[in-house]
């Protein structure tokens, strides 16, 4: 029984390690907030954007290999909580990203209650204007306004 106990406890351990420690360095200047921005501006929210935009653009054909490098003018634009006909709380955001290139975009991002991993934490999701070349989340970022 030790034996199948041991790895589950090293991984949830792990897990809420992950949580605790914040990222050391992130691009995003808390100065450019808004006052009503709540969870949208959150450093987790903002790293792991960052982090998953890097990502795509390494691995999405075509795409510009920049990176962003600040968030201005942080938004929530609309909050859907948890509801016994909608069970997943639901944050819309939106915000202007500055990339490395020197160019601006528009990015709207929604943050998922409960839909991290094996439903603990928050899933995020997000577009960046220009950048959908697979129409993931429709023309222009639809989905995620």
């Amino acid at each position: 029984m030790h034996r199948f106990l041991r790895p589950f406890l090293a991984a949830l351990l792990g897990l809420a390690s992950s949580f605790a420690s914040a990222p050391s360095a992130l691009a995003a200047d808390p100065a450019v907030y808004s006052s009503d921005s709540g969870v949208c501006a959150e450093r987790w929210v903002l790293g792991r954007i960052e982090r998953n935009f890097a990502y795509q653009v390494r691995h999405v054909p075509n795409l510009p290999l920049v990176a962003i490098t600040a968030f201005q003018n942080i938004h929530e634009h609309r909050y859907l909580p948890a509801q016994e006909d909608r069970p997943i709380g639901r944050t819309y955001c939106g915000a202007k990203v500055v990339l490395s290139d020197g160019g601006y975009r528009d990015i709207w991002y929604l943050i998922e209650e409960g839909q991290g991993f094996a439903s603990m934490g928050h899933n995020v999701e997000f577009c960046v204007s220009g950048f959908d070349r697979w129409y993931v989340y429709n023309g222009r970022c639809r989905v995620l306004r």
